[in-house]
C-alpha cells in the first residue's frame, strides 16, 4: 500500500463478517491485524481516489475459480463462483458466477498433500486426518507417536504466522503426550545421526551451518559490483545444494 503509483482496490461486499469471523478476529491476533489492515485499505481507497494511480491491484475475496477461458491457446478471462460465509468460519458457493477479462493467470494456491504408507489420508482435502495435530486412524482414534503440522495438517491455507501458531498447537499436544509416547528401540542422541547415515541422507548440524554461513560471507567479500551498482546485503548465496552439504560436513 506504500508503493508509489499503485492503488489497492477492495470491495465492501467482501467484508460482511459472520459470527465465526468476528470470533476469529477477537481471539486470533494475526487475523485481527490482517483484517484491520485490509479494512484500513478499504477506507483509504475512497479518500485517495481523486488521484488515481497508473497501476491498480484488485483484491477479491470469497471467490472460487471455476474456469479459465481462452481463444487459440491464449487466456481471455476467468470465471469465478461467488461464495458466502456459512457461519462456521468456512465459505460455500452461492451459484452466482462472475467473469473477469484477464490476459494472464498465475496459479498460486499451494500444493495438494500426498499420502504416506500405513497412514490414513483425506484425498479430497489432501491432508492427514488429525485432532489438533494428533494423527487419527480410520476409526478416529489417535495414532500413538504420530503428529502432523503445516499444510499436511490443515491444507494449503493461511500465512507464515498461521503456520507458526499451527506448529505450536502440535508441539503442545506432543508435550502433553510425552510421558506416554512409545520409546525408541535404540535411544540416544547419536542414534538419529546413525540412522540418517545408514539411509544415505545428507544432513547438517548447527556447527555445519555456521561453517556454510562463514563460507558464503567470505565469498561475498570478494564480490565487486558493476558500475553504478551497490552491494546492499552482507551475504551473497552462490553455493549450490551439493556444495552446501559438502562444506557443512567438512
Amino acid at each position: 500500500s506504500h508503493s508509489r503509483d499503485v492503488d489497492i482496490v477492495l470491495y465492501e461486499e467482501d467484508f460482511d463478517f459472520d459470527e465465526a469471523s468476528d470470533a476469529a478476529i477477537k481471539t486470533n491476533n494475526q487475523v485481527k491485524i490482517m483484517v484491520n489492515t485490509l479494512v484500513n485499505w478499504l477506507a483509504e481507497e475512497h479518500e485517495e481516489s481523486h488521484v488515481p494511480a497508473s497501476r491498480r491491484l484488485h483484491l477479491h475475496f470469497l471467490h472460487t475459480p471455476v474456469e479459465i477461458m481462452g481463444v487459440d491457446g491464449q487466456v481471455t478471462g476467468i470465471k469465478f463462483e461467488r461464495n458466502e460465509l456459512d457461519g462456521t468460519g468456512n465459505a460455500r458457493g452461492t451459484g452466482e458466477f462472475i467473469d473477469y477479462p484477464v490476459q494472464a493467470v498465475y496459479r498460486a494456491v499451494g500444493y495438494l498433500g500426498s499420502e504416506l504408507p500405513d497412514v490414513d489420508f483425506d484425498d479430497r482435502r489432501g491432508v492427514i486426518p488429525n485432532d489438533s495435530g494428533r494423527v487419527l486412524d480410520s476409526k478416529g482414534a489417535q495414532v500413538p507417536g504420530l503428529y502432523a503440522t503445516g499444510w499436511i495438517k490443515r491444507g494449503p491455507v493461511g500465512l507464515i504466522g498461521s503456520t507458526k501458531g499451527d506448529a505450536l498447537e502440535t508441539i503442545g499436544c506432543l508435550l502433553e503426550d510425552r510421558l506416554n509416547l512409545p520409546l525408541a528401540e535404540h535411544a540416544g542422541e547419536e542414534e538419529i545421526v546413525e540412522l540418517l547415515r545408514s539411509r544415505g541422507v545428507a544432513y547438517t548440524t548447527w556447527a555445519g551451518w555456521n561453517k556454510l554461513d562463514a563460507h558464503e560471507r567470505e565469498l561475498g567479500k570478494g564480490y565487486v559490483p558493476g558500475p553504478g551498482l551497490e552491494v546492499v546485503r552482507e551475504r551473497i548465496k552462490v553455493v549450490d545444494r551439493d556444495q552446501m552439504v559438502n562444506i557443512s560436513n567438512l
